[in-house]
């Protein structure tokens, strides 16, 4: 096909054949692009018939994409990217007038922790922006960047996806926090003993205290385990259990009384919390803007 040749090919096509990629499914496609799912149909029919191939076979409720699929997709996500970057770059931003939508994933620490001073920035020089803000953590990051349903990501992260970008925004020490009145620090034997809550996302019962106190021939109990920092104080308060936690959420956590934090009675390594952001949306000015304001109010220069 010549360049003459892409004057028949409709773009939102190519944008519905991503969508369903991701999704494998016309019923969340269709939810996605807020279409009908006859209008995800038969917009299907024209790119089987546009590529000649069925691109997606149903195997049960999903949509596994043939080889022809997949290697269509190898080259056409690198390209909407580039058209994407493209066009943005055609485009000013003035935070002071902008009306744009802002997308953005934070893990619970970063939302409880830090969100709030970075709330108060955005609106004071961009007061008529939308923030949508979604839970993500190092499991659920990858696919919201994957499919679009996130710019921007802060949280301590794993694998992302090849056109993925990544900065390091801070490295948080770890506090101790505890409810009760029983005066002075905790010892290590103190540490071990007294019973743990833990805050995990994948419902494990350990973490990098465990594998800390494994290579010093130690153990902990952990008796609580929950998926988010908030209301981790009112869950502490009257007990003797106690949680290590980074610092800039034992800072937000103390705030408000009932709780003290301590340093941990054994050294820790750093907690890296990064920042990271779709490839095809790295050149944006608006997009530029935000990051630079989350590395401003979320990031720590002292701890870099």
């Amino acid at each position: 096909m010549n360049r003459n040749d892409l004057r028949k090919v409709d773009l939102n096509l190519l944008i519905v054949f991503e969508t369903l990629m991701h999704e494998r499914s016309v019923t969340r496609a269709a939810e996605k692009l807020f279409l009908g799912q006859p209008a995800i149909s038969a917009a299907l029919a024209r790119l089987r018939g546009l590529f000649d191939d069925p691109l997606f076979v149903r195997t049960g409720r999903s949509m596994e994409p043939t080889a022809r699929a997949q290697e269509i997709f190898g080259h056409l996500s690198p390209a909407l990217d580039s058209i994407s970057t493209a066009l943005s770059r055609a485009a000013d931003f003035d935070p002071a007038t902008s009306k744009a939508v802002f997308r953005i994933g934070l893990s619970d620490d970063v939302e409880f922790g830090l969100l709030p001073p970075l709330l108060r920035r955005l609106r004071s020089e961009a007061p008529g922006i939308t923030l949508v803000v979604r839970r993500a953590n190092y499991l659920l990051m990858p696919q919201l960047l994957s499919s679009g349903e996130i710019s921007v990501g802060v949280s301590y992260t794993d694998e992302l996806p090849a056109n993925a970008k990544r900065k390091t925004l801070r490295r948080s020490t770890w506090k101790i926090l505890r409810a009760d009145s029983i005066p002075g620090a905790l010892t290590l034997d103190d540490y071990c003993a007294r019973p743990h809550a833990l805050v995990s996302y994948a419902g494990d019962l350990d973490g990098f205290v465990d594998q800390t106190l494994a290579e010093m021939d130690r153990k902990r109990q952990v008796v609580l385990a929950v998926p988010q920092f908030v209301g981790l104080a009112q869950l502490l308060a009257g007990t003797d259990i106690i949680a290590t936690v980074p610092e800039y959420v034992a800072l937000a956590l103390t705030a408000a009384g009932g709780l003290r934090a301590e340093e941990p009675p054994f050294p820790t390594r750093l907690a890296e919390l990064s920042m990271v952001w779709r490839g095809a949306q790295d050149q944006d000015p608006a997009e530029r803007w935000l990051r630079s304001r989350i590395t401003m109010f979320v990031g720590d220069p002292d701890s870099l």
